[in-house]
């Protein structure tokens, strides 16, 4: 039984081509579609998810369902979004034979990169994290077997050619004709400088989306601990501070023992060991938060049982 993550874009073959030209047992599909962008192309986005939803299920038999990501530029939500989608699917059918485990697809073709490096990441920390299921998970790509926009620049170059002949017929509205001209050398002309894309969208504070490096691996329940009151905190002055408030939090002395162990432990999360967190030197203290795949960690793990005991 395979589930197929298929986040939306541009693209339709790619989507689903490959899965029946090399007979992939595909039962259920869960096509994901952005909502950010031009009004344009959300419609047209939404028709490739309409005809995708009608194929997939009158062409491969499978279950097929919708969701939308409100931000496709929202790195965090994306991940959260694949973390937990990919764990539900894995799960999806507990106690069936182990011959009959669900695999989870995950297709990186389309929608913008953002989501595409996101459901990349998650499945990749799903992997260490689980690693009974990591044969379960797999991330792939379809390269096309051509790109159109080089056709329709020849399309739009012949059509110049045209309306170049037309603007010397006396019986064409010269006027018209010369606006269609203009019109379309200079989009000629801006596809040749620039190539399918212009300029640089700011998105928040910045033009630039920082996509972390995966580094999770297995976190031991007091390693949870810390990360998670990193998370409430925010960060702490001192590994002393942060001690300090997990003594209270668990109602244990603290002492140069405890604070030992949690000392420990951040070295063990630092950037030298998992790369959770990150210390800053001040003067003789080190300020203490979490990494960017630290906070990551903290926000997939939000809703999980924090039972420590």
């Amino acid at each position: 039984m395979q589930t197929h993550v298929v986040p939306v874009g541009f693209d339709y073959d790619r989507m689903i081509a490959p899965l029946i030209r090399d007979q992939f047992d595909v039962d259920r599909v869960i096509l994901l579609e952005g909502t950010v962008g031009s009004e344009a192309n959300v419609e047209y986005s939404r028709n490739i998810a309409r005809k995708l939803e009608q194929d997939f299920r009158n062409l491969l038999g499978a279950e097929t369902v919708r969701e939308r990501l409100t931000d496709v530029y929202d790195y965090d939500a994306a991940f959260e979004r694949a973390y937990d989608l990919i764990n539900a699917e894995l799960d999806r059918d507990e106690g069936v034979d182990d011959g009959d485990e669900r695999e989870v697809w995950v297709n990186l073709c389309s929608m913008p990169r953002p989501v595409s490096f996101a459901f990349a990441t998650a499945a990749h920390s799903i992997m260490v994290e689980r690693q009974a299921d990591r044969d379960r998970i797999h991330t792939y790509y379809t390269a096309p077997e051509k790109y159109l926009e080089t056709e329709l620049a020849e399309e739009l170059r012949a059509n110049r050619d045209l309306l170049r002949e037309l603007v010397d017929d006396d019986a064409v509205d010269d006027e018209r004709v010369g606006d269609r001209l203009a019109s379309t050398t200079d989009l000629l002309a801006e596809f040749d400088e620039r190539g399918t894309t212009i300029g640089a969208k700011k998105i928040g504070d910045s033009h630039v989306i920082e996509l972390p490096v995966a580094s999770f691996q297995n976190v031991k329940p007091f390693e949870e601990l810390v990360l998670f009151t990193l998370g409430e905190h925010g960060e702490f002055e001192s590994v002393s501070e942060l001690a300090e408030t997990l003594a209270a939090d668990l109602n244990e002395e603290y002492t140069d023992s405890f604070r030992s162990k949690v000392i420990y432990n951040v070295d063990r999360l630092g950037p030298g060991g998992k790369g959770y967190i990150e210390r800053e030197e001040r003067g003789k203290s080190y300020r203490t938060t979490l990494s960017r795949i630290g906070e990551l960690w903290v926000r997939a793990h939000a809703d999980e049982d924090r039972d420590l005991a």
